[in-house]
């Protein structure tokens, strides 16, 4: 269980000689689980760890806390809406609060900053110039996934999130890449060295993935339980799924299953109008956002799991979470195929050509008439959620990361600073 308690930030002092601030602006923290198996990895080997990040809606909603150690501060923010206007106010309130906090924190050895959005080098390069090495981990290619949710083509807007990537490859001492495909762009696209490139995964924890009895229940009187796990966004694909679903009932003559759709985003009201407009309405749940304990009764009792990711720009290159946590259930995936998708599951899934709701749709249907063939595939998954892809391995690339950047560093010492991050005369 998480110990989460509020702190005087001025106590104590700091207990490690080493000092890192992790900068999130998508998600809250611990919420954002691979910033969180970063932090407690750190904290573990040493490192007094620092968090800023935004408050959350439902939980993490504390201005101050501590966590296993880990101390969070977190600021208010009301998410884009209106077009680009919008993300113009989230992103220089975002700014604001993260500026106004570090300095609160004062001076540290590194700096960690996650995107998106590609501005945080901005709070970085102050830091840097502070004595601080800047590790910058690259979540998504903002290029990309601006192509991918807005198309609106390499327009102005595209030019400028561009010279905003490369701004920050410039300003990092060490890039982490979530895969071998974002590797590469930080080479080719970024002019790093392959030197300064580290492939840190997400991997699901495993201790938070534990299969328990499956529920009949949960099934709603079907046969078979098929699942979405994640975002619903504008370029995450739920309207795909259902669009297949609506085809496996209309085309198939498969009316032997009951659908659930866990998660939440920005196309959450939308895909539920979409699976009504369907007539999908008796047969497909939307849960929203739930426990952990309530995720895992609905995993270890589908049949089949859904990532209906679309092909454009981002989706091909990126390692998709719930394909990774549908593995460390043992659970079968259907997947449109992707380049990392493959990479990342393997035999664990069946793919579909790319955007095809049809062949995805027939895709269920086999997976649903081949128990056997759903087993194997599980256990395919649950093997490379434990070994190759396993949070071990990306636990020593992400310490062997922070050795490369403190390299010849001589830490700064906190008492050189007040909690202002003003040096105090002498």
């Amino acid at each position: 269980m998480l110990g989460d308690t509020s702190f005087d930030d001025t106590a104590g002092g700091d207990r490690h000689g080493r000092r890192a601030l992790v900068l999130v602006e998508n998600l809250s923290v611990p919420f954002d689980r691979r910033v969180w198996q970063e932090c407690t990895t750190l904290r573990d080997a040493g490192w007094t760890v620092h968090v800023i990040c935004p408050r959350g809606s439902k939980r993490d909603t504390e201005p101050e806390a501590e966590i296993d150690g880990v101390r969070i501060h977190r600021y208010p923010l009301r998410a884009a809406t209106g077009g680009p206007a919008g993300y113009l106010r989230e992103y220089g309130s975002a700014l604001w609060h993260t500026a106004r906090l570090a300095r609160k924190v004062g001076p540290v050895d590194v700096v960690h900053a996650c995107n998106p959005p590609d501005l945080l080098f901005l709070p970085a390069l102050w830091l840097k110039r502070r004595g601080a090495r800047f590790v910058f981990d690259q979540h998504d290619l903002v290029p990309e996934l601006y192509l991918s949710r807005f198309d609106r083509g390499e327009d102005l807007l595209y030019r400028a999130v561009c010279a905003l990537e490369r701004l920050t490859y410039r300003a990092a001492d060490i890039v982490l890449a979530t895969n071998e495909s974002y590797r590469d762009v930080a080479v080719r696209r970024g002019g790093r060295r392959p030197a300064d490139v580290f492939v840190v995964r997400s991997a699901p924890a495993v201790d938070r993935f534990q299969p328990v009895a499956p529920e009949p229940e949960l099934k709603r009187g079907k046969p078979h339980l098929l699942c979405y796990l994640g975002v619903m966004g504008p370029q995450d694909g739920v309207d795909y799924a259902l669009r297949a679903l609506a085809k496996m009932r209309d085309e198939l003559g498969r009316t032997d299953w009951h659908a659930v759709f866990v998660g939440a985003g920005d196309a959450f009201d939308a895909m539920v109008e979409l699976s009504r407009r369907l007539g999908l309405s008796e047969q497909v749940q939307f849960t929203g956002r739930i426990p952990d304990a309530d995720l895992v009764r609905y995993l270890s009792t589908a049949d089949v799991c859904l990532s209906p990711d679309p092909h454009n720009p981002l989706n091909d290159v990126s390692t998709m979470n719930k394909v990774l946590e549908y593995m460390a259930m043992g659970r079968p995936i259907v997947s449109f195929d992707l380049r990392e998708a493959r990479v990342s599951a393997g035999e664990a899934a069946v793919y579909a050509p790319a955007n095809d709701e049809a062949e995805f749709a027939k895709l269920i249907t086999l997976l649903l008439d081949d128990p056997e063939k759903r087993a194997r595939m599980g256990e395919i998954g649950q093997e490379r959620i434990s070994g190759q892809l396993s949070w071990r391995n990306s636990q020593r690339a992400l310490l062997a990361a922070y050795a490369a950047a403190c390299r010849d560093h001589t830490p700064v010492p906190a008492g050189d600073h007040d909690r202002t991050g003003k040096r105090r005369h002498r």
